[in-house]
């Protein structure tokens, strides 16, 4: 923690007391939230972002067998205002990165944004969507989801964070408490029984709650968006670019593939201006991650590949899919 964050403890302090009011009311039915008699599951978490959200969206894209499935997401530093269903042809910087993502990977799936999540899904259901995946909306508390599924990742546990601005969480732990699930994203796949049981016992997992363990896993190829290619396509000095919120286990994953690269560090979500574009454009060859990709693909004129990642449980897979399921069935019935 830097000397800045330290100062602003103060700030977190009164921060943290707001949200934990809010929340109290939100709990009181003082402010209203709206529930929903379909199936409305949302991906969320504590911390300002670096979790795997995305990843988590089209995992459950993949392994849910149903139709008329939909993503709402917020549709973070986007352009455009209101609601947008998207079509696929549109640029990240009107969509946001992460839907333009899900609906390239997903034609299939509606896929919308709107800051404003009732409104989102009053217009999917107006799109015969049947279950509503909502994207980082776990603050959102004027939306009641049936289910929630909460991540915190496994170097960056949320019980050991603070609120912001000195730490990075949005809301006090305690909250928690809303989740059904609970996963523990990026572990090493190595992560012992012990390590395990330490981690439920710092989270503090409730009765009615269940603890599961992901990590993430690295595709055996690159892409350009159209084909697949083996890492020796990149040159002997390639550029990665990143502008994830915790970039640390991409890069790490290819320091094992015993490359020579420099690492150009953006912020997450960075809208990359026309100087830094130019810049990149110097580049002989350029590897990004699926979400950067997005915001580049369309402006950068060099070489451009993309690793792409997935999650993938530890153990308990299936009974994490069963336990969606069990919702979903009793929503639809």
């Amino acid at each position: 923690m830097n000397l800045l964050r330290k100062l602003l403890f103060p700030f977190a302090l009164v921060y943290g007391v707001i949200v934990w009011f809010r929340n109290k009311f939100f709990d009181a039915r003082i402010l209203k939230s709206t529930s929903y008699d379909f199936p409305v599951i949302c991906v969320g978490n504590l911390s300002a972002g670096g979790t795997g959200k995305s990843p988590m969206i089209e995992y459950l894209l993949r392994k849910l067998n149903y139709k008329n499935i939909a993503v709402l997401s917020r549709g973070y530093k986007r352009s455009t205002e209101g609601f947008l269903l998207l079509n696929g042809n549109e640029q990240a910087i009107e969509t946001g990165d992460e839907p333009l993502q899900f609906k390239t990977k997903f034609p299939e799936v509606k896929v919308a944004v709107d800051a404003d999540r009732r409104n989102g899904i009053a217009e999917l259901r107006k799109e015969n969507a049947e279950i509503v995946l909502l994207d980082d909306a776990f603050q959102h508390r004027k939306v009641k989801a049936g289910f929630n599924i909460l991540l915190t990742a496994y170097g960056d546990l949320y019980a050991n964070d603070f609120m912001l601005p000195t730490g990075n969480l949005r809301e006090t732990y305690s909250g928690a408490d809303r989740a059904q699930v609970i996963v523990v994203t990026k572990c090493p796949k190595s992560i012992t029984l012990k390590e395990r049981e330490h981690i439920r016992f710092k989270l503090q997992i409730k009765q009615y709650q269940e603890l599961y363990f992901s990590t993430i896993k690295y595709a055996e190829k690159i892409s350009d968006g159209a084909n697949e290619f083996l890492f020796d396509k990149l040159s002997n000095n390639y550029s990665v670019v990143t502008g994830i919120a915790k970039p640390e286990p991409f890069i790490s994953f290819l320091k094992t593939k015993n490359a020579n690269f420099e690492h150009l560090k953006f912020p997450d979500h960075h809208n990359f201006s026309d100087a830094e574009i130019a810049s990149l454009n110097t580049k002989d060859c350029i590897l990004t991650t699926e979400k950067d990709y997005m915001r580049l693909k369309d402006k950068v004129n060099t070489q451009l590949f993309y690793l792409p990642i997935e999650t993938d449980f530890v153990e308990n897979e299936q009974s994490f899919l069963k336990r969606i399921n069990k919702f979903i069935t009793e929503s639809k019935a």
